[in-house]
């Protein structure tokens, strides 16, 4: 993700659209599976476990910044990478959050 500055204006260029596609896809997939893996987990059959699709696992999905779609740098009480919170919240876009001086 680069930064091109152009009178006073910052624009973020977006991750790639497959990257993020990829990744509603996989939650997707974790949604549809969330109950049966829930069920097989409770019985302790770990065998039906390793034949549900790879992707069903939750700890697949990546949290990504609903701006740039960035993956690094990720914070969650946004849901933004640390380089658009900070360019939001200069720009005064996040309500309650100031710079810091003392």
């Amino acid at each position: 993700m680069r930064k091109i500055a152009r009178f006073k204006r910052i624009i973020f260029h977006m991750a790639k659209t497959s990257w993020i596609e990829r990744n509603n896809r996989k939650a997707a997939t974790v949604k549809k599976f969330a109950a049966l893996r829930a069920e097989l987990k409770a019985k302790r059959d770990y065998a039906g476990l390793a034949q549900l699709p790879r992707n069903a696992s939750p700890t697949r999905v990546v949290n990504r910044c609903s701006m740039s779609g960035r993956r690094h740098g990720y914070l969650r009480k946004f849901a933004c990478s640390r380089l658009t919170f900070r360019e939001a919240a200069l720009n005064g876009l996040i309500p309650g959050v100031t710079k810091a001086s003392w």
